[in-house]
C-alpha cells in the first residue's frame, strides 16, 4: 500500500468510526507513528480531518465540500494513470531486482521511485534525497543508507564533502537521476547548485538511468550534471520528439518509453 492508498483508507476510517487513533492506524499499516502524524497534517490541511492530540476526527458537518472529501481518491487517479512521473517511477522500480543495490539522486522524480519501490524486499538503496529516505524508512527489508552531508533545503537533499565522502567503495547496479534539462550536446543540466555529488554517484553505479518527463529535454541549465557518455539509458513519456529518439538510438543509450 503506498501512501496515497493509505491516505485514502484514512479518510474512510475516519467517516465510518468518526475519529481515529494515532496508536491504532500505525499498527493497522504497519508504518511508524511519525508516518501517520504526516498524514493526518495532510489531510488537515486539505480539510478532510480535524486533528487532536493523539488522533483525528470527521470535521464538522458543512466543512467539507464533495469535492474536498474526493481530492485524494482523484489525486490518487491522477497520479496512477495521467501523471508521467508516476509512470517513469514505476518503470523504473520494475528494473529492480531482489539482491540490488540502487543509488536515487535528489529529485520529485526519484522520490516516486522510492515510493514504488517501499514494498519491496532483499534490495539496498542508497540516498541523499531526505524524502526518499524517509519514504523507505518504514521497511525493515530494505538496507537503507543516507549520505551525509549539508541539507540543501531546496531540494531537502544532502550535498558537499561529506555526502561525496560517503559514496566512495560503494559499487552499485543502477542509479536513477533526474534532469532539470536534457539536450543531445550537453546530456542533463540543472539551474542548481549541489550537483557535483550525481556525478559521484555515477562513478559507483554500473547503469545510469535518467527519469524524466519529455518536457525537460531540449533544456539546458547553466550547470552540467553528466554527459550523454555517462548515461546508459533513459526512462521517459510519449513526449519524446522523433529526432531526439533517433538521436538517443546513435548514441546506444536505450529508451523507455511509458
Amino acid at each position: 500500500m503506498n501512501s496515497y492508498e493509505r491516505r485514502n483508507r484514512i479518510i474512510e476510517l475516519v467517516n465510518q468510526q468518526e475519529s481515529v487513533l494515532v496508536t491504532d492506524l500505525s499498527s493497522a499499516f504497519d508504518v511508524s507513528e511519525v508516518t501517520i502524524r504526516a498524514d493526518l497534517r495532510l489531510l488537515e490541511e486539505k480539510g478532510q480531518v480535524m486533528r487532536f492530540h493523539g488522533g483525528a476526527a470527521r470535521p464538522p458537518a458543512g466543512q467539507q465540500s464533495e469535492a474536498e472529501i474526493q481530492e485524494v481518491v482523484l489525486e490518487d487517479r491522477y497520479r496512477l494513470a495521467k501523471d508521467p512521473k508516476k509512470r517513469i517511477a514505476q518503470a523504473a522500480a520494475a528494473m529492480v531486482q531482489p539482491g540490488d543495490t540502487l543509488i536515487l539522486d535528489s529529485g520529485s522524480t526519484t522520490m516516486l521511485i522510492a515510493e514504488e519501490l517501499a514494498s519491496h524486499r532483499d534490495i539496498t538503496i542508497i540516498t541523499n534525497n531526505l524524502p526518499a529516505a524517509f519514504m523507505l524508512s518504514d521497511n525493515r527489508e530494505i538496507t537503507l543508507v543516507v549520505c551525509g552531508g549539508t541539507l540543501r533545503h531546496k531540494t531537502r537533499s544532502l550535498h558537499g564533502a561529506l555526502a561525496e565522502n560517503a559514496l566512495q567503495g560503494i559499487s552499485a547496479n543502477l542509479m536513477f537521476v533526474g534532469a532539470d534539462g536534457f539536450d543531445m550536446h550537453n546530456g542533463i543540466t540543472t539551474f542548481n547548485e549541489g550537483y557535483s555529488i550525481s556525478g559521484v554517484m555515477a562513478e559507483a553505479a554500473e547503469r545510469v538511468i535518467v527519469v524524466t518527463d519529455a518536457s525537460k529535454f531540449g533544456r539546458r541549465g547553466f550547470n552540467q550534471v553528466l554527459p550523454l557518455a555517462k548515461i546508459n539509458g533513459i526512462i521517459t513519456d510519449e513526449g519524446i520528439s522523433a529526432d531526439d529518439r533517433q538521436t538517443l538510438a546513435q548514441c546506444d543509450i536505450e529508451l523507455t518509453i511509458v
